[in-house]
């Protein structure tokens, strides 16, 4: 058996179902929490700074096998370096490879080919701006970038798909790009994004099935079909 550690926002209530109902047989997977109640510059500040590194001890002590940083806005906060660096730290206490969720978005949007991007994110436009400039540090063009304007986990966890569905055409359509980026880990993007491919015609990457992806990847395993 194969342990899938996860370190989540406290208030994050999608990860765990999300990659539960995608795993492979044979891995498990295992989380633990950073405390994080709104999704606010200085509480994601705050996340990084005190609560990060004491929820990786907490993980380390399953010896797992593989790490997601599953946080794509506090990933975004401090630029990519800082979220290097960040990770780099995690894989030391963990021992076990560490994903980058904002590092996985970038790298499957390169796999699809996209050039340009539409972002999609239900925060608010502080947090969605500081998402759309790591995208372009990646070097894509974000023809355009808007969310929900919501900061409440649990708000933003309770949109349905066919919301987010809603929300990633009507923004797309404003502006086209390669492809469409749903960020956020706590946001039910993932089961969306089949039928949001379907409409438009164009990949759509989402943070949790970018993490997924990449975290078995380092297991060369794929996640399985629901």
């Amino acid at each position: 058996m194969k342990r899938l550690g996860i370190l989540l926002p406290s208030s994050g209530t999608v990860q765990e179902v999300d990659f539960y109902r995608r795993v492979p047989a044979g891995v498990s997977v295992h989380s633990a929490r950073m405390r994080l109640t709104r999704a606010t510059v200085d509480d994601e500040a705050r996340m990084l700074d005190a609560h990060t590194m004491p929820a990786a001890e907490d993980l380390a002590t399953i010896r797992p096998d593989v790490v997601v940083f599953s946080c794509t806005s506090a990933g975004a906060l401090r630029g990519r370096e800082y979220d290097a660096r960040l990770c780099g730290d995690i894989a030391r206490v963990t021992g076990a490879p560490v994903v980058s969720t904002l590092g996985a978005v970038g790298e499957a949007l390169r796999t699809a080919g996209a050039r340009s991007v539409a972002l999609v994110t239900p925060y608010p436009e502080v947090i969605t701006q500081h998402v759309r400039a790591s995208l372009e540090a990646e070097g894509f063009r974000v023809t355009v970038g808007a969310g929900l304007g919501l900061a409440d986990s649990l708000d933003i966890a309770a949109v349905e798909p066919a919301d987010i569905h809603r929300l990633a055409v009507e923004i797309f359509r404003q502006a086209p790009a390669d492809a469409v980026c749903i960020a956020c880990c706590t946001f039910r993007a993932y089961d969306a994004r089949d039928e949001i491919q379907r409409e438009l015609g164009v990949p759509v990457v989402t943070s949790n099935q970018a993490a997924l992806t990449a975290a078995l990847r380092h297991l060369r395993l794929a996640p399985a079909a629901v």
